[in-house]
């Protein structure tokens, strides 16, 4: 039996984004979510969240997207204020101040559980998390925190991953019909997987704010719709999350 997490990431980024992720839960495959503590719809989802408790959040730390939420992060942003962006970080990570990283990540955490909910793990937009640049700040905030993060690699070894293997392959043009239908062969028996998807419906604001859009729609639909082969099931809970140690 393979334990599987289906994580819709980006929640908070539009209403249409909440809507889309609330839907995949209600009527079809994602048992888990992430969310974004810097978007302008972060309450609403938040409200969402309080009202759906079969619903799994963790946090979506963010670096590449949007303002952070402390002022004096110097070596995070651009001229105008804005995070840097995806490829410069990717392209540049020791130009970015580790103790200026822990202390916005630390702060979005603590915006996260100010809102009184209870937080199952944490992963990061972009995945800028898994660089290997990042891994003594990830240490720090897994342990601070008593969080297990999104495994991103062999890097991770020896800290607490929320599951075994992580896949995150159904997204743009591998978002196909039949990807659940052919999962099997893809973990071993025993192990967990996580699955990172994408799904929305669309409003003026995503098609502003990410070039990934159309193609959530189409994951909402397949989410809503597609199954489980046989030998894999839908569980999470906090007690259930597996360490790499």
């Amino acid at each position: 039996m393979i334990e599987v997490l289906i994580n819709a990431d980006d929640f908070g980024l539009t209403k249409a984004v909440n809507y889309g992720i609330l839907d995949s839960h209600k009527y079809g495959l994602v048992n888990s979510t992430t969310l974004m503590m810097n978007a302008k719809a972060t309450e609403h989802a938040i409200e969402i969240a309080k009202k759906t408790p079969s619903l799994k959040v963790g946090i979506h730390l963010v670096l590449t997207w949007g303002k952070p939420l402390l002022s004096d992060v110097p070596s995070l942003v651009d001229e105008n204020g804005y995070f840097k962006k995806q490829a410069m970080v990717y392209a540049n990570p020791d130009d970015i101040s580790l103790d200026e990283l822990e202390r916005e990540w630390s702060a979005q955490i603590d915006r996260f559980l100010e809102f009184g909910l209870s937080p199952t793990h944490f992963d990061s937009h972009h995945h800028v998390h898994g660089l290997k640049a990042f891994l003594p700040v990830i240490q720090r905030l897994s342990d601070k925190y008593r969080l297990p993060v999104r495994n991103a690699g062999e890097h991770f070894a020896g800290m607490q991953t929320v599951t075994d293997i992580f896949l995150d392959d159904f997204y743009g043009d591998m978002v196909a019909e039949d990807y659940f239908e052919n999962l099997t062969g893809r973990g071993i028996d025993g192990a967990s997987v996580e699955i990172m998807t994408h799904p929305a419906y669309l409003d003026e604001e995503l098609l502003t704010v990410s070039s990934y859009n159309e193609k959530r729609l189409k994951e909402t639909r397949i989410l809503t719709n597609a199954k489980l082969p046989e030998g894999f099931f839908l569980r999470f809970s906090i007690n259930q999350v597996k360490s790499r140690i």
